[in-house]
């Protein structure tokens, strides 16, 4: 009888047709197990000897190798630890920044000196030009006038209390992917004119004491936001008055009749990880009741590539994104995840399976807190053509974006029709006739918790 119970116990995947252990089983198992490392180390081996001579072969392998160790991770523990994702991250971008430095020095070398002189006088020349990585692994030239190093997650941001302007018009033939966001000083001006570069007098930006654009964030308004995002947050080649955030803002204060404040974290070329990092850097500072994550399409990968179903950074984005949620969750905050419409879905095909389907794969909620504004835009954008055709004045372009300068950014109108559908939905959510929830200081357990994305509270009523 105790035979037969341990052998019972004993009894696994493994065990034979009579219920006991079979050690052969076990041992053929190690073997798959360590020949497949065996080919892992190998193949890298092999990528080191024939690729390793030059630098493209030494990045090569540096990928091979990180790749090799999280395979051999992934077969051991079953999965990859953060730290080892990190490492691959850090190779890639490492590569990003070199590349991007050898083009800036091949381009200044071939240049015009006019174009030298502008390059010299914002500091992004090869000497002191700022570079660093964007989303996922790409590198930035800018101007370090404007935007500073950041070694706590987000690689760079705005300086505080900084006046800019954008420059148009800078055409770098295999160069850098320069960010011609400028001081805005007559020298600055005037060299540029020289270089044949426009100055885009509406994108006069300034920043406020947090080295965010807005105006200082009212830490005493009874309600308070936060919007995460890029370039589309920022409000790239808008001006300080046709941000989206502010925008929000100021349709909440009149939707509510109270003093609202809505911080805005939006930086040209920031991806969820960034996001992620800003919201840590502010979050706590504000209290926010709310917070807006705006996405795009290179967020999920390579640009365009997302639009014809390419993209490749969809679970490395919904890692973090799902991190801003547990940090909204842990402080009582309510979040609403936003997809930036594009003016290639309200002019081309619409393919919804390359964007924003990729968000939803990776970043599951409920439709409460998932506001796409596209119909919208797309509504504004016909009735827009009719008038222009009745008044003999028509439209080929959607005007809800920066069209007439050749931008895909939103247009002042854009930033205001954005603020009011992400604006209505939050005064949905939000009841004010109720108190909200009282903020969870960090590592306080709350004693109320949010409604989370499958939460059966979340279908009985909306609000926090």
């Amino acid at each position: 009888m105790s035979k037969r119970l341990f052998r019972s116990r004993s009894a696994g995947p493994d065990a034979g047709a009579t219920g006991s252990f079979s050690p052969s089983a076990e041992r053929t198992r190690r073997r798959h197990r360590t020949f497949r490392l065996l080919i892992v180390l190998i193949t890298a081996s092999v990528i080191a000897a024939i690729l390793g001579i030059s630098p493209v072969g030494r990045f090569l392998v540096l990928v091979g190798i990180e790749r090799a160790r999280n395979e051999m991770e992934r077969m051991i523990l079953g999965s990859v630890s953060r730290d080892r994702i990190n490492a691959e991250w850090k190779v890639r971008r490492r590569r990003g920044l070199d590349l991007t430095h050898q083009s800036l020095s091949r381009f200044y070398q071939g240049t015009t000196e006019e174009m030298r002189e502008l390059f010299r006088i914002t500091e992004m020349d090869p000497d002191h030009a700022l570079i660093r990585y964007g989303r996922a692994d790409q590198g930035f030239l800018l101007s370090p006038q404007v935007f500073e190093p950041d070694e706590k997650g987000r690689s760079y941001r705005l300086r505080p209390n900084t006046k800019s302007v954008w420059l148009r018009q800078i055409t770098l033939l295999n160069g850098p992917f320069g960010l011609f966001q400028v001081r805005d000083t007559p020298e600055i001006r005037a060299a540029a004119g020289k270089a044949g570069a426009i100055v885009d007098e509406t994108s006069i930006t300034t920043t406020n004491s947090w080295g965010l654009r807005g105006p200082e964030p009212d830490l005493s308004a009874p309600i308070r936001g936060i919007a995460l995002g890029d370039s589309f947050m920022q409000g790239m080649f808008n001006g300080d008055n046709d941000t989206p955030p502010l925008a929000l803002q100021r349709y909440l204060a009149d939707a509510w009749k109270r003093p609202v404040t809505v911080v805005n974290t939006g930086h040209i070329g920031y991806s969820p990880e960034q996001y992620y990092y800003s919201l840590l850097e502010y979050g706590d500072r504000v209290k926010p009741w709310f917070v807006v994550i705006s996405v795009c399409p290179n967020d999920f990968g390579d640009g365009m590539a997302v639009i014809r179903g390419e993209g490749d950074w969809y679970e490395e984005a919904g890692y973090w994104l799902d991190q801003i949620r547990q940090w909204c969750a842990s402080r009582n905050a309510l979040y609403l995840i936003v997809p930036v419409p594009t003016n290639v879905q309200i002019e081309g095909v619409r393919v919804d399976d390359a964007y924003p389907s990729p968000l939803l794969r990776v970043f599951r909620t409920s439709s409460l807190r998932f506001c796409d504004p596209l119909n919208e835009f797309t509504d504004e954008f016909l009735r827009r053509r009719l008038d222009g055709e009745k008044l003999g004045r028509p439209i080929s372009r959607c005007d809800l974006f920066n069209y007439q300068i050749n931008d895909d950014h939103f247009s002042p109108d854009g930033a205001r029709l954005w603020a009011k559908i992400v604006g209505r939905r939050l005064t949905l959510l939000i009841n004010l006739s109720e108190p909200p929830p009282a903020y969870v200081p960090p590592g306080v357990k709350p004693s109320s918790v949010v409604p989370g994305p499958d939460h059966p509270d979340e279908l009985k009523k909306p609000g926090r």
